[in-house]
């Protein structure tokens, strides 16, 4: 990375940790699969030096990023056929009076569960048992699928679904098969040395208070774990799709897809399966915010531009929650990503069917694009546009917009698309137009 890059970073860093009276802060980005650069600010555990501290080996809570790790589990169990998203929980885990939510709602927040667990104040109360919790109707606090509705609790039970289907803790599922596989050594449900304290800091003087530290217990998933910034990295590099065979890449893509929009953010927010997605200017990023008691912390990629970027502090709140966005414009101000070259590839489709096509009288294009993929939209004017990646017998699926999950059917003359005819003219006569064209034509 170029000196000058590394300084403009470096500045935006300090001016958080400063500006946000945050008494550690480590900071860093992703690039190329890995950790390409990386800072601490503060007073970093075991020197009192920050500079002669390892910043990126200093464990932090990661709160809310656990819930990615969270939906990861639930998904490979998906994927090997297990579950299915649109399962109702009590099918996996009954006796809870969500059951009639799909595992899908909970994962993208549109199960209408509490926000919190009952009881205690859970982040700063050791936890228990599913059993414990003493879940009522109380708890169902929304219709599902009504509005999206973030839900700590949701992800409680979404663990507890993967320990029972696993017949294993959720902590050690997590740490078998998403942590380690990745090579997140560093990332535990405990603090391990060397580690930062977590502190809330008075609103009005220069004073810090040590926040407690416990286990979530049952909640454990929607906010336990701890990381270092080398391992959240790693993180961030699965979600630029450097999946170290943990998911398919097509799973990865799948959980970037939002479901839900929150309507309270003050920027297009929406989430995904176990991931936020916003939308900064004219960039969609893809990640997840945490906090817990003493600690904030944030990871978040660009996909189309292949980096990320991640902080982690050791405060209650006042951290900057746009420093990762920030340092990810830096980057590609500053060094903007080279795409690869444009090459020929051979058509998936005959390219004679390639070209105009028109839905009534409203014009559209079919065209190839790169991937084997065929791509349908509006022709000079706005339109329903969507990929579509092959299907069985010939037929074509729907990968996103509005005819996602809809199958394409090519035939000579014309396009089915669910119950749309598309045509090389405008309403031609000799295609079969549902409710036929006029016999007088245009006049």
């Amino acid at each position: 990375m170029l000196t000058t890059t590394q300084r403009t970073l470096l500045a935006r860093v300090a001016r958080a940790q400063r500006d946000g009276r945050v008494p550690s802060l480590v900071a860093g980005v992703v690039r190329d699969g890995c950790l390409a650069w990386h800072a601490g600010r503060g007073a970093l555990p075991g020197t009192a030096q920050p500079e002669a501290a390892r910043p990126d080996d200093v464990q932090y809570r990661i709160g809310s990023i656990t819930k990615t790790v969270c939906a990861v589990t639930v998904l490979r169990l998906r994927d090997e056929g297990r579950l299915d998203l649109d399962d109702r929980l009590e099918q996996h885990l009954p006796g809870t009076p969500l059951g009639d939510r799909t595992v899908g709602q909970l994962l993208s927040h549109l199960g209408g569960a509490g926000s919190e667990s009952p009881g205690q104040w859970w982040e700063r109360a050791p936890g228990g048992s599913l059993a414990e919790l003493g879940l009522t109707d109380a708890d169902r606090v929304l219709p599902a699928a009504r509005r999206f509705h973030y839900s700590n609790l949701g992800f409680g039970l979404l663990g507890e679904l993967v320990a029972r289907v696993r017949g294993r803790d959720w902590l050690d599922v997590a740490r078998d098969e998403v942590l380690l596989p990745l090579d997140m050594t560093r990332s535990s449900p405990r603090p391990q040395a060397p580690v930062a304290e977590g502190h809330a800091v008075h609103p009005w003087a220069e004073l810090t208070l040590p926040e407690p530290e416990h286990d979530a217990g049952v909640m454990a998933p929607a906010g336990q774990l701890w990381c270092t910034a080398a391992d959240l990295a790693k993180l961030g590099a699965f979600l630029l799709g450097d999946t170290g065979g943990v998911l398919s890449a097509a799973t990865v893509e799948e959980m970037t897809l939002p479901a839900g929009i929150d309507p309270s953010s003050p920027i297009w927010a929406g989430y995904g399966l176990g991931v936020q997605v916003h939308r900064v200017d004219d960039r969609v990023l893809v990640g997840h915010g945490g906090s817990m008691p003493g600690f904030l912390a944030g990871l978040w990629v660009d996909r189309d531009e292949g980096t990320g970027a991640l902080a982690m502090g050791n405060t209650t709140a006042g951290m900057d929650s746009g420093l990762g966005a920030g340092l990810l414009a830096d980057l590609k101000a500053a060094e903007p990503r080279i795409v690869d070259a444009w090459a020929p590839e051979p058509s998936p489709v005959d390219p004679s069917v390639l070209g105009p096509w028109f839905w009534g009288p409203s014009p559209y294009v079919l065209r190839a694009v790169p991937g084997g993929l065929l791509h349908l939209g509006g022709l000079g004017r706005p339109g329903r546009s969507s990929r579509f990646r092959p299907g069985p017998d010939g037929t074509w699926i729907g990968l996103d917009g509005y005819f996602a999950g809809e199958t394409l059917r090519i035939a000579g003359d014309h396009l089915w698309l669910a119950t749309f005819v598309f045509t090389r003219t405008p309403y031609d006569p000799a295609a079969p137009v549902p409710g036929g064209v006029d016999a007088g034509g245009w006049r």
